[in-house]
């Protein structure tokens, strides 16, 4: 990745070569190259050629600064990329000198060509359109040279830009909707229904029943200001608290009869077997001893029985690990969609503070009787600005509006978001890791062999990237 800066000469082109062709900064004038011109001749060079132009703007020479990624470029290839812009840029017409300096933490070019062409005697015209010209030439030099380019629209994921144009739009409405309705469809009770929901990456609130609750339920993804309620005004009347709860009752109605387990005692009798494993009686030591084999065959009827009461059946007991993976899987989605819009937005923030660091340097770079003089005193400030004012305009970030609290405050709800959604997927993963084997127990007891989708769904998904 390379960016890119430029600026007229009008007076001390001497002192601007100079100071580009410093032995200190170029490797003892190895990284130094010309055309048209010499180095020490340059000023009297760029002289003769101006004075063969009838136009009258007082620009003598133009200085472009192209500066890399720290570590990403070699000194030699850095300064082949200058002079291979210089080239493709100026065209065989202009008279340049490139050197390339390594004395500060990043490598970087200086190209200083005169104002006026040899051989139509035109001046250098330099707009918004050159230097956004010069910008695509220096990436495409770096897709060349195998060097990062950051394209406007990023492909891994949902960018910062897509992420937050939702406020000034409607359309998150359709897709909450749409959310409520795929969950709906897929829990058994309200509660669950809710907590998928919120495994979605939506904030919920007013969503218990009772005298001293809201009337509304509300839903607001993380990175809104605000809820929007479950009205008949808001989302539509298939979107109230209590007709969620009706649709979700009515497709359990609609659907086979499950068998009732016992109520649950506060205080259990027996001791809770269902946490541990099936004995394997097949064992030798079982085989010889009557008596050892007698216990063993006591202890697994415990367990299974145990895993049978707090499930109430296997269809059941399968039911539930069905909808914990659902949930495990919806949750885990959310987070790994959450990380990449945190490093998206991580790295806005980054640039921001970069770029509000360095921006008074920049104004004041502006406001010089002489900026080449201004620009050799803060070369790496107006360095680390520019750099910073291109990446966030590649964000799509308006920099006259830019509010790094605001971003602040983005990151630290994104970041809540990402530990409320890690949360229900290690919940959801312990769930069912213990449902599982309370039915291998079952069907180790049973002699029972499970079907080979369900044995297929049990299979844990790993992500190094998360968690």
């Amino acid at each position: 990745m390379a960016i890119t800066k430029i600026h007229a000469i009008k007076a001390t082109v001497h002192k601007a070569v100079n100071y580009i062709c410093n032995p200190a900064k170029t490797d003892e004038s190895i990284l130094i190259s010309s055309f048209g011109c010499s180095p020490e001749t340059a000023a009297f060079d760029f002289k003769f050629t101006l004075s063969k132009t009838n136009q009258a703007d007082p620009n003598k020479a133009f200085h472009l600064i192209q500066a890399f990624a720290p570590g990403e470029v070699a000194y030699k290839e850095a300064h082949q990329i200058g002079l291979e812009l210089a080239d493709k840029l100026l065209e065989g017409k202009y008279s340049y000198i490139v050197s390339t300096h390594i004395d500060k933490g990043h490598v970087h070019n200086h190209i200083i060509f005169c104002a006026a062409d040899n051989v139509n005697h035109e001046k250098y015209h330099d707009c918004k359109q050159t230097y956004y010209h010069i910008r695509r030439m220096n990436d495409e030099l770096c897709s060349e040279h195998q060097l990062s380019v950051i394209s406007p629209t990023n492909q891994r994921g949902k960018s910062y830009k897509e992420w937050s144009s939702g406020r000034n739009r409607t359309s998150w409405k359709n897709k909450l909707k749409q959310d409520i309705d795929e969950t709906i469809q897929t829990a058994d009770t309200y509660e669950e229904c809710i907590e998928l929901i919120r495994a979605k990456g939506y904030e919920i609130k007013g969503e218990s029943f009772g005298e001293n609750t809201l009337k509304y339920i509300s839903f607001r993804p993380l990175d809104r200001e605000h809820f929007v309620r479950g009205s008949v005004k808001s989302l539509g009347a298939e979107y109230t608290k209590e007709k969620i709860k009706e649709r979700i009752e009515t497709k359990a109605l609609e659907q086979p009869q499950k068998r009732v387990p016992f109520p649950a005692r506060k205080k259990p009798l027996i001791k809770d077997y269902s946490s541990k494993k099936l004995i394997d009686t097949s064992e030798e030591k079982f085989t010889q001893s009557p008596g050892l084999q007698h216990w063993a065959t006591i202890e697994n009827l415990k367990i299974a029985a145990s895993s049978y009461s707090n499930a109430g059946s296997i269809s059941e007991l399968e039911k539930q690990i069905e909808s914990k993976s659902i949930l495990s899987k919806t949750a885990r989605s959310s987070l790994v969609e959450t990380e990449r819009q945190l490093k998206d937005l991580g790295q806005v923030l980054k640039y921001a503070e970069q770029y509000q660091t360095n921006h008074i340097y920049h104004i004041r770079y502006r406001k010089s009787k002489d900026p080449d003089a201004y620009l050799r005193r803060h070369e790496t400030e107006l360095l680390l600005h520019d750099g910073a004012e291109n990446m966030l305009k590649r964000f799509d970030i308006n920099l006259k509006n830019l509010d790094i609290d605001k971003l602040r405050s983005d990151y630290n709800a994104l970041y809540t978001k990402k530990e409320s959604l890690q949360k229900t997927y290690k919940s959801a993963e312990k769930d069912i890791q213990s449902l599982n084997r309370k039915l291998d127990n079952l069907n180790q007891y049973l002699d029972r062999v499970p079907n080979q989708e369900q044995t297929l769904n049990r299979k844990p998904e790993k992500d190094s990237t998360m968690l």
